[in-house]
């Protein structure tokens, strides 16, 4: 399948987005080298790393948050390339790039935090870590600073077929087919990634909708059910760079399907769970994924 008729690059654009942080895990050598020692290993079989600031909250908090921004950006923008470039749809710009904002100011934030415990975080090691302990482990606070950071860039998309170099003219035209297919396929795994969630949260939905699992026992509802559906719902318009009818069709089904349903209902009314599923299971039926 081709994509030629729409121009993706006035409908989309790249974002890479690069968040690092330090993790203050070490190789301890040591101590593996006693482990080895202690079991009677001919060879080096295995590695410990140990936790510079185990038990520290401040870095904890910085690791987990960053992990759930790439968490977010990932849900909000569509695969491209190997190299981590991603797409944004010019129609979810605006939303994700003030989000985006918010979570770099966050994340400086919990870094900052983190760099002034710093010091008596190292204290604190000292307490936590015992024999482990070695103070020279511990970088400089300007150091572990550098080791932090929150990068994006947008860029634009080209066009397919867009390629301006200064060689023959078969070798141009191999080299415009060359991309064109890659483009093509590029769009593709894109659209595909979109198919994947709605067929992850809709085979879910089926399957909490069901009113006992294999051995009898009924199933339980957390309000996540709907509000993933939710939010599905309002990617899926977002994400749909191609404007594909069926993808759009499918989205008003869910749409209308979990339309004014609580949570509070599905657990309670197994009229309303059978209701729900059989519109989803619908769905299901009617798309080949």
């Amino acid at each position: 399948m081709t994509y030629a008729p729409f121009n993706l690059s006035t409908s989309a654009m790249l974002v890479d987005l690069s968040i690092s942080q330090w993790t203050a895990r070490k190789l301890d050598k040591k101590v593996s080298e006693e482990v080895d020692a202690n079991k009677a290993t001919k060879t080096r079989a295995g590695n410990y790393h140990k936790n510079l600031l185990a038990g520290s909250q401040a870095l904890d908090a910085v690791i987990k948050y960053g992990n759930n921004v790439r968490l977010w950006h990932h849900k909000q923008t569509l695969p491209w390339s190997d190299s981590g470039s991603r797409i944004i749809t010019m129609e979810n710009f605006l939303d994700y790039k003030t989000q985006l904002s918010e979570c770099e100011n966050n994340y400086n934030r919990l870094v900052n935090n983190f760099l002034v415990a710093y010091p008596t975080l190292i204290s604190a090691a000292a307490f936590q870590l015992g024999d482990l302990f070695d103070r020279n482990e511990y970088p400089e606070p300007d150091l572990v600073a550098k080791k932090f950071r929150f990068n994006y860039l947008f860029s634009p998309l080209p066009n397919a077929g867009d390629f301006r170099v200064d060689i023959g003219e078969q070798a141009a035209k191999e080299l415009v087919e060359q991309y064109e297919n890659t483009f093509n396929n590029r769009i593709q795994d894109a659209m595909q990634d979109v198919w994947d969630r709605v067929h992850d949260c809709l085979t879910h939905m089926s399957d909490r909708l069901s009113d006992a699992d294999t051995e009898g026992n009924r199933k339980g509802f957390h309000k996540t059910l709907l509000s993933n559906a939710s939010e599905l719902i309002d990617l899926m318009q977002k994400l749909n760079i191609t404007k594909d009818p069926k993808l759009e069709a499918a989205r008003k089904d869910l749409s209308q399907a979990i339309l004014g349903v609580e949570i509070n209902e599905l657990k309670e009314s197994p009229h309303v769970r059978k209701h729900v599923k059989n519109q989803v299971d619908e769905i299901l039926g009617k798309f080949d994924w």
